[in-house]
């Protein structure tokens, strides 16, 4: 794998990014207010003059477009990509908190698309679930993403149109939706690291799409793994002494890892988004399955020239991401690292002794034969050779089904439930491989087994594995139609989704 790009290093000026600057990266956005005011209506003779009229945002144009990207070394040709606004780099979008996201889409690629705003509490016409929420954006068409954010939080832009969500992805539309506190935590950096994985061949072209071999078992994994739009690892600098918030997404199509962190100590302050009580991670990894997102507070070492890093447990290890210190060190005027604050629009607490209860059963996918289950041991394992391909050889368009239903456009939804609600899911996962799952509108806690608790966070997207039951809790206090989805993009094509309804 060839080094890849120098990336920036990181400001290492105490405080945030000056207004200038920021104004500046709104304004290119869309995001920024308009300098002018829109024209009032004339008064009526001996009235007095109406109020002008709050000025909306211009909404941004985001073309998605077909590009090119250098992953090899030369003499290899550039990769044919798609991307947004001519740059291969996943754009990440800031906007303060109670600031709307104003952007038009142009779709100038041969496929439908739509975007999907991966754990925003969105009103539902916004979801952007291409064939549920909305037409897809047909080639050549447009369409206006217009919503206020009501939570702060590290958000995913993912494409999602129900049978056609792997292939955009594939080729490169992703981004982070960064939205700021009112007042935000004092770091010397703000950092997003965005993981994509690609399935490139020998001539740097991608590998085709929509194999059911594929879809039926892991997904469509990649050779390539890119942090930001370029080969892992990203390198980093900063002064020592210096605080960084690191905000980490996963918008690989497909791979799962565990993230593991060396040469520092990292607090977790938010979950999918979502603030908690800081903790360290548990043997220092984390789980990390497409769609998940992570705000970690760090502080740096004191010594210039310390090393650390973020590594994927992918094979013997892939370093993401590494920094370095440089420079003069930082005055120690902080306080210790503490939560971010927490999101009071979310309930204290969920009371679930009147809760709706459903269960939610996923089968489907390949098998794998028998013959490679009674292996006792690994010497016994090569002694057989390396296992076999899980075997798949029903309907490649109806590969998973979500209590005996493949999810396509029309499919209605499994309950309806009144607004203000609380509904307990028992997700149960029959099938041979661990399934990462997207709660879209909401976000729920991970209950204990015996229901005598949850996980101290809100989740929107976690990973059940093979053969268990996991229960979810939730308030349905957002009105629309709304899915429980793979966020494992070909086994979403191929049918691992269904839908709820609040009214």
């Amino acid at each position: 794998m060839p080094p890849s790009r120098p990336v920036p290093p990181i400001d290492p000026r105490p405080g945030r990014p000056s207004r200038r600057t920021l104004l500046a990266g709104a304004a290119a956005l869309g995001l920024a207010p308009e300098a002018g005011r829109a024209q009032a209506p004339a008064a009526a003779p001996g009235t007095a003059p109406p109020a002008p009229a709050p000025s909306q945002p211009q909404p941004a144009a985001l073309p998605a477009a077909p590009g090119k990207t250098r992953f090899r070394p030369e003499p290899t040709p550039e990769t044919p990509v798609w991307c947004f606004d001519g740059k291969a780099l996943p754009p990440v979008i800031r906007v303060k908190l109670g600031q709307p996201v104003r952007l038009r889409v142009e779709n100038r690629t041969d496929k439908g698309l739509s975007l999907h705003w991966h754990g925003v509490r969105n009103v539902n016409a916004m979801d952007g679930v291409g064939g549920v929420t909305q037409a897809p954006i047909p080639p050549g068409g447009e369409f206006l993403y217009a919503f206020t954010p009501p939570d702060a939080g590290s958000y995913l832009i993912r494409p999602l149109v129900v049978g056609g969500a792997s292939e955009p992805s594939g080729r490169g539309l992703a981004g982070m939706l960064v939205v700021e506190e009112t007042n935000p935590p004092a770091v010397d950096a703000d950092v997003c690291v965005v993981l994509q994985d690609w399935r490139i061949e020998d001539d740097g072209t991608l590998m085709p799409f929509g194999q059911a071999k594929l879809a039926a078992a892991q997904g469509r994994l990649g050779n390539l793994v890119t942090v930001n739009g370029t080969p892992a690892p990203a390198t980093f600098e900063g002064r020592p002494g210096a605080r960084l918030r690191l905000r980490l997404g996963n918008a690989c199509n497909a791979r799962a890892t565990r993230l593991r962190f060396e040469g520092v100590k990292v607090y977790v302050a938010a979950v999918d988004g979502q603030p908690t009580d800081t903790f360290e991670p548990l043997r220092a990894t984390l789980p990390f399955p497409p769609g998940t997102r992570y705000d970690l507070l760090v502080d740096l070492p004191d010594a210039e020239g310390a090393a650390c890093a973020v590594e994927a447990l992918i094979g013997k290890g892939l370093t993401l991401a590494t920094v370095t210190t440089k420079g003069a060190r930082i005055p120690d005027k902080r306080p210790p690292i503490g939560p971010i604050g927490e999101n009071k629009r979310l309930p204290a607490e969920i009371k679930l002794q009147n809760a709706l209860r459903r269960d939610v059963v996923i089968t489907g996918g390949a098998f794998v034969p028998k013959e490679t289950k009674g292996a006792k041991d690994t010497q016994t394992a090569s002694r057989e050779g390396p296992a076999p391909d899980p075997v798949y050889t029903g309907d490649p368009s109806k590969i998973w089904s979500v209590n005996g239903a493949t999810g396509v456009v029309g499919l209605p939804p499994i309950f309806s439930v009144k607004r203000g609600q609380v509904v307990v899911l028992a997700l149960r996962n029959d099938t041979a491989f661990p399934q990462a799952l997207h709660l879209h509108g909401h976000c729920f806690r991970l209950l204990h087994p015996l229901d005598d608790g949850w996980e101290p966070y809100w989740l929107d997207t976690f990973q059940l594995l093979e053969g268990r039951t996991a229960r979810i809790g939730f308030l349905a206090d957002n009105p629309g139609r709304w899915l429980i989805s793979a966020t494992v993009l070909e086994r979403f094509d191929t049918g691992l989704w269904t839908m709820f309804e609040v009214t």
